[in-house]
Protein backbone atom coordinates (compact mmCIF):
# COMPACT_ATOMS: atom_id res chain seq x y z
CA UNK A 1 0.00 0.00 0.00
CA UNK A 2 1.30 3.51 -0.83
CA UNK A 3 1.25 6.24 1.23
CA UNK A 4 -0.77 8.32 -1.10
CA UNK A 5 -0.45 10.37 -4.21
CA UNK A 6 -1.93 13.54 -5.67
CA UNK A 7 -2.32 16.17 -8.32
CA UNK A 8 0.29 17.95 -9.94
CA UNK A 9 -2.11 20.74 -9.99
CA UNK A 10 -0.38 21.30 -6.44
CA UNK A 11 2.91 21.14 -7.41
CA UNK A 12 2.32 23.14 -10.19
CA UNK A 13 0.97 25.46 -7.42
CA UNK A 14 3.49 25.41 -5.10
CA UNK A 15 6.26 26.60 -8.07
CA UNK A 16 3.92 29.46 -8.77
CA UNK A 17 3.72 30.53 -5.22
CA UNK A 18 7.99 30.25 -4.94
CA UNK A 19 8.06 32.19 -8.43
CA UNK A 20 5.59 34.67 -6.70
CA UNK A 21 8.06 34.96 -4.24
CA UNK A 22 10.84 35.94 -6.68
CA UNK A 23 12.66 32.47 -6.35
CA UNK A 24 13.20 30.15 -9.48
CA UNK A 25 12.07 26.23 -8.88
CA UNK A 26 12.87 25.52 -12.49
CA UNK A 27 15.60 23.43 -11.32
CA UNK A 28 14.11 21.39 -8.69
CA UNK A 29 10.89 20.82 -11.20
CA UNK A 30 13.69 18.99 -13.50
CA UNK A 31 15.16 17.26 -10.94
CA UNK A 32 11.74 16.15 -9.73
CA UNK A 33 10.88 14.96 -13.34
CA UNK A 34 8.06 17.63 -13.45
CA UNK A 35 8.27 19.30 -16.74
CA UNK A 36 5.98 21.17 -18.63
CA UNK A 37 3.97 18.17 -20.27
CA UNK A 38 3.93 16.49 -16.78
CA UNK A 39 2.24 19.56 -15.19
CA UNK A 40 -0.20 19.51 -17.99
CA UNK A 41 -1.46 15.58 -18.03
CA UNK A 42 -4.77 15.59 -16.37
CA UNK A 43 -4.46 12.27 -14.74
CA UNK A 44 -0.75 12.67 -13.43
CA UNK A 45 -0.09 12.32 -9.73
CA UNK A 46 2.67 13.20 -7.57
CA UNK A 47 3.45 10.96 -4.66
CA UNK A 48 2.70 12.06 -1.13
CA UNK A 49 6.45 11.74 0.16
CA UNK A 50 7.75 13.38 -3.26
CA UNK A 51 5.24 16.03 -2.79
CA UNK A 52 6.61 16.54 0.51
CA UNK A 53 10.31 16.14 -0.61
CA UNK A 54 9.69 18.70 -2.82
CA UNK A 55 8.25 21.20 -0.51
CA UNK A 56 11.21 20.92 1.63
CA UNK A 57 13.64 21.63 -1.15
CA UNK A 58 11.52 24.31 -2.30
CA UNK A 59 11.38 26.18 1.26
CA UNK A 60 15.23 25.47 1.71
CA UNK A 61 16.04 26.92 -1.65
CA UNK A 62 13.58 30.03 -1.57
CA UNK A 63 14.21 30.15 2.34
CA UNK A 64 10.72 30.65 2.77
CA UNK A 65 9.18 28.45 5.63
CA UNK A 66 5.72 29.77 4.86
CA UNK A 67 5.22 28.35 1.40
CA UNK A 68 2.24 26.16 2.53
CA UNK A 69 0.44 30.00 3.09
CA UNK A 70 1.83 31.38 -0.03
CA UNK A 71 0.43 28.34 -1.60
CA UNK A 72 -3.52 28.54 -0.04
CA UNK A 73 -3.14 32.46 -1.04
CA UNK A 74 -2.99 31.55 -4.95
CA UNK A 75 -5.55 28.29 -4.65
CA UNK A 76 -8.27 28.47 -6.74
CA UNK A 77 -11.44 26.38 -8.76
CA UNK A 78 -9.16 24.69 -10.96
CA UNK A 79 -6.58 23.48 -8.82
CA UNK A 80 -8.45 21.75 -6.74
CA UNK A 81 -10.39 20.16 -9.81
CA UNK A 82 -13.92 18.66 -10.17
CA UNK A 83 -14.18 19.72 -6.35
CA UNK A 84 -13.90 23.19 -6.74
CA UNK A 85 -15.48 23.90 -9.72
CA UNK A 86 -18.35 22.10 -8.06
CA UNK A 87 -18.20 24.04 -4.86
CA UNK A 88 -17.69 27.22 -6.97
CA UNK A 89 -21.20 26.42 -8.63
CA UNK A 90 -22.67 25.04 -5.19
CA UNK A 91 -26.11 27.08 -3.54
CA UNK A 92 -24.44 28.50 -0.51
CA UNK A 93 -20.96 27.86 1.47
CA UNK A 94 -22.19 24.57 3.00
CA UNK A 95 -22.52 22.79 -0.09
CA UNK A 96 -19.38 24.28 -1.17
CA UNK A 97 -17.75 22.04 1.78
CA UNK A 98 -19.21 19.23 1.38
CA UNK A 99 -18.34 19.20 -2.11
CA UNK A 100 -14.47 20.15 -1.16
CA UNK A 101 -14.39 16.67 1.36
CA UNK A 102 -16.95 14.52 -0.28
CA UNK A 103 -14.37 14.46 -3.71
CA UNK A 104 -11.19 15.13 -2.31
CA UNK A 105 -10.40 11.61 -3.43
CA UNK A 106 -10.78 12.47 -6.91
CA UNK A 107 -7.47 14.83 -6.85
CA UNK A 108 -5.50 13.57 -3.52
CA UNK A 109 -5.17 10.48 -1.62
CA UNK A 110 -3.25 9.55 1.73
CA UNK A 111 -3.49 6.24 3.61
CA UNK A 112 -3.40 9.08 7.09
CA UNK A 113 -7.28 9.74 6.30
CA UNK A 114 -8.90 12.37 4.45
CA UNK A 115 -10.90 15.35 5.53
CA UNK A 116 -14.16 16.02 6.65
CA UNK A 117 -16.76 18.88 7.38
CA UNK A 118 -19.60 18.65 9.78
CA UNK A 119 -21.68 20.91 12.04
CA UNK A 120 -21.54 21.44 15.50
CA UNK A 121 -23.63 24.07 17.57
CA UNK A 122 -24.52 25.49 13.94
CA UNK A 123 -21.00 26.44 13.28
CA UNK A 124 -18.96 24.46 10.42
CA UNK A 125 -16.24 22.79 11.01
CA UNK A 126 -13.80 21.71 7.76
CA UNK A 127 -11.08 19.25 9.45
CA UNK A 128 -7.93 18.31 7.65
CA UNK A 129 -6.82 15.20 8.46
CA UNK A 130 -3.98 14.94 11.54
CA UNK A 131 -0.29 14.20 9.83
CA UNK A 132 1.68 14.31 12.82
CA UNK A 133 4.41 14.13 13.74
CA UNK A 134 5.21 17.23 11.99
CA UNK A 135 8.78 18.34 10.80
CA UNK A 136 10.47 20.24 8.04
CA UNK A 137 8.84 18.39 5.07
CA UNK A 138 5.18 18.51 6.23
CA UNK A 139 4.27 21.96 8.08
CA UNK A 140 3.82 23.21 4.52
CA UNK A 141 0.85 20.63 3.66
CA UNK A 142 -0.90 21.68 6.27
CA UNK A 143 -0.40 25.27 6.04
CA UNK A 144 -1.43 24.89 2.13
CA UNK A 145 -4.96 23.21 3.27
CA UNK A 146 -6.03 25.20 5.39
CA UNK A 147 -5.08 28.72 4.29
CA UNK A 148 -6.49 27.43 0.48
CA UNK A 149 -9.69 26.41 1.93
CA UNK A 150 -9.96 29.87 3.66
CA UNK A 151 -9.13 31.82 0.64
CA UNK A 152 -11.01 30.11 -1.11
CA UNK A 153 -13.97 30.36 0.68
CA UNK A 154 -14.18 33.69 0.97
CA UNK A 155 -13.66 33.74 -2.57
CA UNK A 156 -16.93 32.32 -2.92
CA UNK A 157 -18.86 33.95 -0.58
CA UNK A 158 -17.11 37.55 -1.10
CA UNK A 159 -16.40 38.34 2.61
CA UNK A 160 -13.89 38.01 4.55
CA UNK A 161 -15.91 37.74 8.15
CA UNK A 162 -16.83 34.10 8.18
CA UNK A 163 -14.18 32.33 9.67
CA UNK A 164 -14.00 32.32 13.70
CA UNK A 165 -11.01 30.50 14.08
CA UNK A 166 -8.04 28.51 12.61
CA UNK A 167 -7.14 25.61 14.80
CA UNK A 168 -3.48 23.73 13.69
CA UNK A 169 -2.13 20.83 15.83
CA UNK A 170 1.48 21.54 15.55
CA UNK A 171 3.24 24.03 17.78
CA UNK A 172 3.61 27.86 16.90
CA UNK A 173 6.74 27.74 13.91
CA UNK A 174 9.18 30.47 13.63
CA UNK A 175 7.05 31.76 10.90
CA UNK A 176 4.20 32.51 13.39
CA UNK A 177 3.45 35.92 12.85
CA UNK A 178 3.24 35.08 8.91
CA UNK A 179 -0.47 33.79 9.45
CA UNK A 180 -1.74 36.89 10.49
CA UNK A 181 -1.28 37.65 6.45
CA UNK A 182 -2.98 35.10 5.42
CA UNK A 183 -5.78 34.45 8.51
CA UNK A 184 -8.29 37.37 9.33
CA UNK A 185 -9.04 35.50 12.67
CA UNK A 186 -7.56 33.65 15.58
CA UNK A 187 -4.48 30.96 14.57
CA UNK A 188 -4.64 28.49 17.38
CA UNK A 189 -1.52 26.55 17.66
CA UNK A 190 -1.17 23.01 19.86
CA UNK A 191 -4.98 22.48 19.19
CA UNK A 192 -6.52 18.94 18.96
CA UNK A 193 -7.44 19.10 15.12
CA UNK A 194 -6.42 20.94 11.69
CA UNK A 195 -9.37 22.93 10.90
CA UNK A 196 -11.35 25.79 10.16
CA UNK A 197 -14.30 26.79 12.64
CA UNK A 198 -16.61 28.42 10.28
CA UNK A 199 -18.66 31.52 12.19
CA UNK A 200 -22.47 30.70 12.81
CA UNK A 201 -24.59 31.82 10.07
CA UNK A 202 -21.79 31.59 7.54
CA UNK A 203 -22.90 28.46 5.92
CA UNK A 204 -26.06 29.75 4.93
CA UNK A 205 -24.26 32.56 2.29
CA UNK A 206 -25.13 32.51 -1.21
CA UNK A 207 -22.08 31.20 -2.87
CA UNK A 208 -21.42 34.66 -4.92
CA UNK A 209 -21.17 32.38 -8.78
CA UNK A 210 -23.67 29.78 -7.76
CA UNK A 211 -25.27 27.96 -11.00
CA UNK A 212 -28.20 25.40 -10.35
CA UNK A 213 -27.73 23.72 -13.57
CA UNK A 214 -23.75 23.82 -13.86
CA UNK A 215 -23.86 22.48 -10.37
CA UNK A 216 -26.08 19.77 -10.68
CA UNK A 217 -24.18 18.77 -14.14
CA UNK A 218 -21.04 18.68 -12.37
CA UNK A 219 -22.45 17.00 -9.19
CA UNK A 220 -23.34 14.12 -11.42
CA UNK A 221 -19.47 14.65 -13.46
CA UNK A 222 -18.01 14.35 -9.60
CA UNK A 223 -20.56 11.51 -8.54
CA UNK A 224 -19.69 9.37 -11.48
CA UNK A 225 -15.77 9.86 -11.93
CA UNK A 226 -15.57 9.15 -7.80
CA UNK A 227 -17.42 5.87 -8.78
CA UNK A 228 -15.27 4.85 -11.08
CA UNK A 229 -12.16 5.70 -9.11
CA UNK A 230 -13.58 3.12 -6.12
CA UNK A 231 -14.80 0.54 -8.88
CA UNK A 232 -10.87 0.30 -10.00
CA UNK A 233 -9.70 -0.94 -6.74
CA UNK A 234 -10.15 -4.47 -5.36
CA UNK A 235 -11.84 -4.91 -2.29
CA UNK A 236 -8.62 -6.02 -0.59
CA UNK A 237 -8.00 -2.44 -1.41
CA UNK A 238 -10.71 -0.49 0.09
CA UNK A 239 -9.95 -2.38 3.49
CA UNK A 240 -6.25 -1.46 3.10
CA UNK A 241 -7.62 2.51 3.14
CA UNK A 242 -10.24 1.19 5.94
CA UNK A 243 -7.08 0.05 7.83
CA UNK A 244 -4.51 3.05 7.42
CA UNK A 245 -6.28 6.00 9.20
CA UNK A 246 -6.70 3.51 11.84
CA UNK A 247 -3.09 2.81 12.29
CA UNK A 248 -2.22 5.24 14.38
CA UNK A 249 -0.84 4.39 17.36
CA UNK A 250 -3.32 1.14 17.14
CA UNK A 251 -3.70 -1.95 16.15
CA UNK A 252 -7.16 -1.88 14.50
CA UNK A 253 -9.92 -4.46 14.71
CA UNK A 254 -12.27 -6.29 12.49
CA UNK A 255 -14.83 -4.41 13.83
CA UNK A 256 -13.25 -0.64 13.65
CA UNK A 257 -12.41 -1.67 9.59
CA UNK A 258 -16.03 -2.88 8.94
CA UNK A 259 -17.62 0.28 10.74
CA UNK A 260 -15.03 2.56 8.04
CA UNK A 261 -16.35 0.42 5.12
CA UNK A 262 -19.93 0.53 6.20
CA UNK A 263 -20.25 -3.34 6.35
CA UNK A 264 -20.20 -6.14 9.27
CA UNK A 265 -17.72 -7.58 10.41
CA UNK A 266 -18.56 -11.13 8.72
CA UNK A 267 -18.96 -8.70 5.24
CA UNK A 268 -15.77 -7.80 5.00
CA UNK A 269 -14.61 -11.27 6.23
CA UNK A 270 -15.95 -13.06 3.79
CA UNK A 271 -15.75 -10.69 0.67
CA UNK A 272 -11.88 -10.77 1.64
CA UNK A 273 -12.19 -14.50 1.40
CA UNK A 274 -13.66 -14.25 -2.22
CA UNK A 275 -10.55 -12.48 -3.39
CA UNK A 276 -8.49 -15.32 -1.70
CA UNK A 277 -7.20 -12.78 1.50
CA UNK A 278 -8.08 -13.13 5.71
CA UNK A 279 -8.53 -10.08 7.06
CA UNK A 280 -5.42 -10.96 9.53
CA UNK A 281 -3.26 -11.39 6.37
CA UNK A 282 -4.40 -7.74 4.78
CA UNK A 283 -3.51 -6.01 8.20
CA UNK A 284 -0.38 -7.61 8.50
CA UNK A 285 0.81 -6.72 4.42
CA UNK A 286 -0.56 -2.79 4.78
CA UNK A 287 1.45 -2.76 8.09
CA UNK A 288 4.53 -3.99 5.91
CA UNK A 289 3.92 -1.93 3.22
CA UNK A 290 3.11 0.97 5.04
CA UNK A 291 6.33 0.51 7.20
CA UNK A 292 8.58 -0.20 4.38
CA UNK A 293 6.91 3.50 2.65
CA UNK A 294 7.48 5.60 5.57
CA UNK A 295 11.51 4.61 6.39
CA UNK A 296 12.11 4.89 2.40
CA UNK A 297 10.86 7.81 1.61
CA UNK A 298 10.14 9.92 4.64
CA UNK A 299 12.15 11.26 7.80
CA UNK A 300 10.36 10.04 10.57
CA UNK A 301 11.93 8.46 13.30
CA UNK A 302 11.92 4.74 13.81
CA UNK A 303 10.14 5.67 16.82
CA UNK A 304 7.45 7.87 15.12
CA UNK A 305 6.84 4.63 12.46
CA UNK A 306 6.52 2.42 15.37
CA UNK A 307 4.02 4.39 16.45
CA UNK A 308 2.21 5.60 13.44
CA UNK A 309 1.88 1.55 12.43
CA UNK A 310 0.08 0.96 15.95
CA UNK A 311 3.45 -1.34 17.44
CA UNK A 312 4.03 -0.83 21.02
CA UNK A 313 7.44 -0.12 21.01
CA UNK A 314 10.18 0.61 18.21
CA UNK A 315 12.25 -2.30 19.27
CA UNK A 316 8.74 -4.63 18.43
CA UNK A 317 8.32 -3.03 14.99
CA UNK A 318 12.52 -3.42 14.42
CA UNK A 319 12.15 -7.02 14.61
CA UNK A 320 8.97 -6.99 12.14
CA UNK A 321 10.55 -4.81 9.89
CA UNK A 322 13.46 -7.03 9.54
CA UNK A 323 11.06 -10.30 9.43
CA UNK A 324 9.59 -8.62 6.30
CA UNK A 325 12.35 -7.32 4.82
CA UNK A 326 15.63 -9.34 5.95
CA UNK A 327 16.95 -5.98 7.00
CA UNK A 328 16.81 -3.51 10.05
CA UNK A 329 15.07 -0.76 9.50
CA UNK A 330 17.94 1.57 9.86
CA UNK A 331 20.13 0.09 7.52
CA UNK A 332 17.55 -0.40 4.87
CA UNK A 333 16.68 3.68 5.07
CA UNK A 334 20.64 3.91 4.66
CA UNK A 335 20.60 1.36 1.51
CA UNK A 336 17.43 2.20 -0.22
CA UNK A 337 16.32 6.02 1.37
CA UNK A 338 19.23 8.36 0.29
CA UNK A 339 18.95 7.41 -3.65
CA UNK A 340 15.06 7.55 -3.45
CA UNK A 341 14.50 11.03 -5.16
CA UNK A 342 16.50 9.87 -8.43
CA UNK A 343 15.54 6.51 -8.68
CA UNK A 344 11.45 6.41 -8.01
CA UNK A 345 9.21 7.08 -10.27
CA UNK A 346 7.35 11.20 -9.64
CA UNK A 347 4.30 10.26 -11.24
CA UNK A 348 1.39 7.69 -11.31
CA UNK A 349 -1.96 7.97 -13.23
CA UNK A 350 -4.81 7.23 -11.88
Amino acid sequence: MRLGDISVAYAELMARAVREQGGQPEALLAQYQLDAVRLASPQARISIPRFMRLGHDLIQAAAMPWLGLAMGRLTSAPVMGLAGLLAQSAPDIRSACRALTDYELLSSFNARGRSSFQTIQGQGVLQFYSISPYNGYNLFVVDSVLAGWAQFLQQLSGRRDILLRVEVEFAPPAYRDRYADYFPCEVQFGATRNALVLKAGALVLPVLGRCASTYAALQTLAARELERVRLGLSYRELTERAIGPLLNGQTPTLEQVAQRLNSAPWTVRRRLQDEGFSFQQVLNETRRDLAVSYVRDTALTLGEVAYLLGFGSAAAFQRAFKRWTGEAPGRFREHRGKNYISTASSTSSS
